[in-house]
């Protein structure tokens, strides 16, 4: 009999994902707007996001298919390879970018040497990789416990600091619609991988609604945690923050668990979307080939700013999600015994464009909800139109 995964696991696993170094740092771009309006805009793009997250691994889960054969259901056999690949590179690029912040940030705090980092958060990654996602769950019930306690701490300290800062809010303005994107960008970054981790559930449904939830729950706290950062202490380097609040090794533990279990997630979904790239691709060696690389790109490139890349995610996933609900809860089709689904894919590249122009315009709702509206009903005039033709 095969092996799921409990309910507590998912949500071990979804705690891990948002205990982020990388959404800390995000959201300390809200400190602007302050702390009605940026908490606003955290938590309205969470609900999006984390409602679209739980779409998609609720397709999974019911179906037991990866997230990229999930895709395959919308856009064909070949015509999800071409998510599968865009998948890849992402996964490729968020492993670099983890391990770089983390590596970062644990030197702040105990300096060795940034590449030395680069390279004990990488080994730490290939364990994870090797303990495999059906036997991590005690390891991660460790992790995630020290790390609750780590980032409670951490969360009081920058509270106390409110009382001996001006409050002033460090970064650049940015309007409300430009941190709505942010806030949802997060989430939706996981669209490509949480299949790979409902699809082994013992209770599918519930499995996606408590990975969605809480995820959604503590990413929304690392946002929080990064604005009051900003806004209470005027300081926007958390790494700092917790070297100067006395944290040591308290503040390394955050960094280097946080790191790992999150960019776990990265490299193991790299390893799980390359099989449906590459007939007979073993996903855990191709994980660990990602790490590998990440840690060497992390030691040899500065990657400091990351709102271009959490946008370009967005045009790519959120016209993908639409489509995928349109075909698979609204027309329930399923296109994977076909080559390419060519006018779902049509309609993919439409939303990709609409929300790439709907970012220039600086609309006050973002880009999302109009290119989500746009996508789902062009997929289904598009059946209506043209469906049947291409049945034929």
């Amino acid at each position: 009999m095969e092996k799921r995964t409990s309910i507590p696991a998912n949500a071990l696993i979804w705690f891990g994902a948002g205990v982020s170094l990388a959404e800390i740092l995000t959201g300390t771009f809200f400190a602007p707007l302050g702390f009605r309006d940026g908490g606003t805009a955290i938590i309205a793009g969470h609900v999006i996001g984390c409602f679209l997250l739980f779409l998609a691994g609720l397709i999974g889960a019911r179906t037991r298919r990866s997230a990229m054969e999930t895709v395959k259901m919308a856009f064909g056999a070949r015509g999800g390879l071409l998510f599968a690949v865009l998948n890849v590179m992402q996964l490729v690029g968020w492993t670099s970018i983890m391990i770089y912040d983390g590596a970062l940030a644990a030197n702040s705090v105990m300096d060795a040497g940034h590449w030395l980092w680069c390279l004990v958060i990488g080994a730490l990654i290939i364990v994870w990789i090797r303990i495999g996602i059906l036997q991590i769950e005690r390891v991660n019930a460790v992790a995630m416990t020290g790390l609750f306690l780590l980032t409670v701490l951490l969360c009081s300290v920058i509270i106390g600091g409110s009382g001996t800062a001006e409050g002033s809010a460090a970064g650049e303005a940015m309007s409300f619609a430009m941190a709505l994107e942010l806030s949802i960008a997060m989430p939706l970054s996981w669209l490509p991988l949480i299949s790979d981790y409902t699809r082994a559930a013992e209770k599918p449904a519930a499995a996606a609604a408590v990975s969605a939830l809480v995820y959604g729950l503590v990413s929304c706290w690392m946002y929080f945690i990064g604005m009051g950062a900003a806004i209470f202490t005027g300081e926007n380097d958390i790494a700092q923050i917790m070297l100067h609040a006395g944290l040591g090794a308290a503040g390394l533990g955050v960094v280097i668990l946080s790191t790992v279990t999150t960019t776990y997630l990265d490299a193991y979904s790299a390893g799980v979307s390359s099989e449906s790239i590459v007939r007979g691709a073993s996903g855990r060696t191709v994980g660990i080939g990602v790490t590998v690389f990440g840690a060497l790109a992390a030691c040899l490139y500065p990657m400091d700013d990351i709102t271009g890349f959490l946008y370009i995610i967005g045009s790519v996933f959120v016209p993908m999600i639409a489509v995928q609900i349109a075909s698979c809860f609204l027309l329930r089709e399923d296109a994977s015994g076909r080559s390419v689904h060519t006018v779902n894919l049509g309609v993919w590249f439409v939303g990709f464009l609409c929300y790439r122009c709907l970012m220039t315009l600086d609309t006050p709702v973002g880009s999302t909800l109009p290119t989500m509206a746009a996508t789902l009903v062009l997929a289904l005039l598009a059946h209506r139109v043209l469906g049947k033709g291409e049945e034929e």
